[in-house]
């Protein structure tokens, strides 16, 4: 067990066995004791550094609404329990269009689909990182709204907030928060003009309420390269940036993970 390195910081501080609900931890391995690996009783995967071919990455993540702790389990380890705190998320009251409060049936409709869309996306775990550099923020700018915050939509509770949202005025550029491959780019109900942007591993990130989208399904996009412009399309109260990072299935809250994954695979020794 002592073998396993627990990167479950930002720069030296460490949160060992416990997991924020909504957040990511990670684990680094040699290759020679990256064993099998089981995730509350489903098969994991170990991803091989994108660096350092002897180290081996396994992403933890924790759903929003998770009640149990999560129990790891590596062939001839003993298991390992990351007890599930909850995070301190709060509340925030939003004004939108009636129809984008209570949907229409036909509009109901259109959104369960475009949901099964996008969850038979994020199942996908690829064998293998897609970048090889830290991440970055789509665009410089400041935060309206973060994840995890109750969103009561004309008063009524709908969902909680799966990403961060920036301040943009429409027209302006986002970028890809770092290499990989468009699997998203369309028109949705409540996302509006989105694209998702698959970085191997089962790390997809999101960028949603655009003006203009850039990119095509299958284009392979660089780190900082233009993918579209900002806007106010969707379920919004005015013009932004919606940015989201899912991981192994799981919405985690985007910014922390950036900071957990650059640590991780590029600043740990």
């Amino acid at each position: 067990m002592r073998k396993i390195l627990f990167i479950l910081a930002i720069a030296t501080q460490i949160f060992a066995y416990t997991i924020i609900n909504g957040d990511t931890e990670i684990l680094r391995a040699d290759e020679s004791v990256a064993k099998k690996i089981v995730v509350n009783g489903k098969e994991g995967k170990w991803i091989k550094h994108p660096n350092k071919n002897s180290v081996m990455i396994a992403l933890i993540s924790s759903n929003y609404r998770a009640k149990d702790d999560i129990k790891v389990e590596i062939f001839d380890s003993e298991p390992i329990v990351f007890k599930l705190k909850d995070g301190d998320y709060k509340k925030e009251q939003i004004t939108v269009a009636p129809g984008m409060s209570s949907p229409s049936k036909e509009n109901q409709e259109r959104i369960k689909k475009e949901s099964e869309e996008a969850w038979k996306i994020y199942s996908k775990v690829g064998d293998e990182f897609l970048f090889d550099s830290k991440f970055e923020a789509p665009l410089n700018s400041f935060i309206t709204s973060n994840f995890g915050n109750a969103r009561l939509f004309n008063g009524s509770l709908k969902s909680y907030h799966s990403g961060t949202d920036y301040r943009a005025a429409i027209g302006t550029p986002i970028k890809a928060a770092n290499s990989g491959v468009v699997v998203l780019a369309k028109n949705r109900y409540f996302a509006g003009n989105s694209i998702i942007i698959d970085h191997g591993a089962g790390i997809y990130s999101q960028y949603y309420h655009l003006s203009r989208i850039d990119k095509k399904v299958g284009d392979k996009v660089k780190k900082g390269e233009i993918i579209g412009l900002s806007g106010d399309s969707g379920r919004v109260s005015g013009p932004h940036l919606h940015f989201g990072i899912m991981v192994g299935g799981n919405s985690v809250e985007p910014l922390k993970f950036i900071q957990k994954i650059n640590y991780s695979l590029f600043e740990a020794e």
